[in-house]
């Protein structure tokens, strides 16, 4: 898949192996990024940052902490540390290989000159260039399926705010149109409205769709099965004093830091993480399973009003863990009802009552709030933060850290519900997106992969994507290059 990170890679933040790669024509290449890419990325330093001593301290004193626990009296960790350190900690170098992937970490950001980037820009432009046609305000209530089994198109209610999970759901019922498909039919709607979709159209579970009343078209027991993603949990603190850096830092379009930001400067072209770690949540683990942030803020999971809580953060210091390559497997998608406005039934099934029978994960969370209490301890004794705050001093023993952990955990890297594999595995993709027993319909978004993959899955998403379009390309047997010429009346179907 590295060839397909290079693709979309315009990679700002190594600007040495950059101009080198323009001078030779990417010959010399050792870090593996691109270029040329759509997607650009930066590690940006805000130089308010630097001017904050109390800060710099922080960052210092937590990196001498990771080398600390990491050495244990032996010269190898270090030794690896420094080389990471030398080849830049990018996360993204393909030099990081599993015997150097632990340490410190620089966070890249899908950022431009401080403004972000992403695919809401990549479809704009091909808005722009291309004349790709996009349909707002509409929700796609089933895929239409000759008797072939070959998708035809789908039908679709336009309204604003038709769909239910929206805060501002509508009480319209909306206007009923069709599309059709003259070529392909591609859902991607992530993990979540990919499955239900399909289970809307009679492909799913058959026993599930039949007690619906659903007629079965496709019966695939793997759709809306195998919903993973991850654990997270923060560790907070106060620190001594309010950060210098964040001043005059209202989260307002009138306040002096935003006024900042427009020029490409300030605290708000960064995501507000001071340094990251990638570690091992234990010596038998192939590659690093925690990533650990230092963020300028109080910051406890997503839930109504969280942003209330960072907007008004001035003194708190939260070292957030994330626990990747998790077992459960357990997590589910379900209808909820044959109304395509209804959200499905999402269950994550997390801990004991998922797959993760031995108890795994949670052992491997424990374990890092350890490793993350050994990092900040030194902060503590320097007098830079106060006492823990949550989970609190006051939970030391295993047990009372699971049952924080079970209490406070939280994920947003919901994939894997539409997993690419054998249809006799639960599989319910062919190695190129294609939906077993259909013709004519992928699915191309976070719910294809068997398991989770890496810390982020942003950036893996990207990537599939792009393999998507090389087979999509290849079976229309057309270079991207090529136009198609097609009815007025009939498009190729993004959903």
């Amino acid at each position: 898949m590295r060839r397909y990170f290079h693709r979309i890679d315009n990679c700002r933040y190594r600007p040495f192996w950059r101009f080198l790669a323009g001078l030779t024509g990417d010959r010399l290449n050792p870090t593996g990024h691109g270029w040329t890419g759509w997607l650009h990325t930066g590690v940006p330093l805000p130089d308010t940052a630097f001017g904050d001593r109390a800060l710099m301290r922080v960052i210092e004193e937590t990196i001498r902490s990771d080398l600390r626990l990491a050495g244990n009296g032996s010269p190898a960790p270090w030794l690896k540390r420094l080389k990471r350190f030398l080849i830049g900690s990018d996360p993204n170098d393909r030099r990081l290989q599993t015997d150097l992937a632990e340490g410190l970490c620089v966070i890249p950001m899908a950022t431009h000159r401080g403004q972000r980037r992403g695919t809401r820009e990549r479809v704009l432009d091909a808005m722009s260039k291309h004349g790709l046609k996009v349909e707002f305000d509409a929700l796609a209530t089933r895929v239409l399926l000759g008797p072939d089994k070959r998708a035809t198109g789908v039908d679709y209610l336009k309204g604003k705010n038709l769909y239910r999970a929206s805060p501002n759901a509508s009480r319209e019922v909306g206007v009923q149109r069709r599309a059709n498909a003259m070529r392909e039919v591609i859902l991607a709607g992530g993990a979540f409205n990919s499955p239900q979709l399909l289970m809307l159209s009679g492909i799913g579970p058959p026993d599930s769709l039949t007690a619906l009343g659903i007629k079965v078209e496709v019966p695939l027991e793997g759709v809306g099965q195998n919903l993973q993603d991850r654990y997270e949990v923060s560790l907070i603190h106060k620190a001594s004093r309010p950060w210098k850096c964040l001043q005059g830092a209202e989260f307002s379009v009138d306040d002096a830091v935003y006024r900042e930001w427009q020029s490409g400067r300030g605290m708000y072209i960064s995501n507000g993480a001071a340094v990251a770690f990638a570690l091992r949540s234990s010596p038998r683990q192939a590659n690093p399973d925690l990533f650990v942030m230092a963020l300028l803020t109080r910051f406890s999971g997503y839930f109504p009003g969280y942003s209330d809580i960072i907007r008004s953060s001035r003194d708190d210091l939260t070292l957030s863990l994330l626990k990747a390559h998790t077992n459960n497997r357990a997590g589910t998608v379900a209808l909820r009802s044959t109304d395509p406005r209804d959200p499905p039934r999402i269950d994550f099934r997390y801990f004991e009552e998922g797959s993760d029978r031995n108890g795994d994960d949670l052992a491997a969370v424990v374990a890092g709030i350890r490793r993350v209490r050994g990092m900040s301890k030194r902060l503590w004794q320097l007098g830079l933060v106060h006492d823990e705050e949550l989970p609190g001093t006051d939970v030391e023993d295993d047990e009372g850290l699971r049952r924080f952990i079970r209490a406070h955990a939280w994920g947003h890297h919901a994939s894997c519900t539409c997993a690419i594999g054998s249809r006799d595995d639960g599989g319910v993709l062919s190695s190129d997106f294609r939906v077993h027993g259909t013709s004519g319909l992928r699915v191309v978004d976070a719910s294809v992969f068997p398991r989770i993959p890496g810390f982020f899955i942003a950036c893996a998403v990207y990537m599939i994507g792009e393999r998507a379009a090389d087979a999509i390309l290849e079976a229309a047997k057309i270079t991207p290059r090529h136009s198609i010429t097609r009815p007025s009346n009939q498009r190729d179907v993004h959903v």
